[in-house]
């Protein structure tokens, strides 16, 4: 379990850094919601996503649900509930 949760925080890592597109592509998008439901976080579909910097994002779902996005100094992928 704990190898499959270090592949999916580096492949979302890999996603948040390389990618310049917001929830108009639907791979990112695609990629921020299997993120949220790695963290057990409800959404039913992304439907906006604001960059802030560098891995760090705030997405909006379709069913009304807010959270930020981020990776922290240690590597870790970070989801808060706004």
């Amino acid at each position: 379990m704990k190898n499959r949760v270090v592949f999916f925080s580096a492949l979302v890592v890999t996603v948040l850094y390389g990618s310049a597109s917001f929830a108009a592509d639907d791979a990112f998008a695609k990629d921020l919601k299997a993120t949220l439901a790695l963290q057990g976080m409800p959404c039913s579909e992304v439907a906006e996503a604001k960059r802030n910097a560098d891995s760090d994002y705030n997405v909006s779902c379709k069913d009304g649900n807010h959270y930020h996005v981020y990776v922290n100094d240690k590597g870790r992928v970070i989801v808060q509930k706004l």
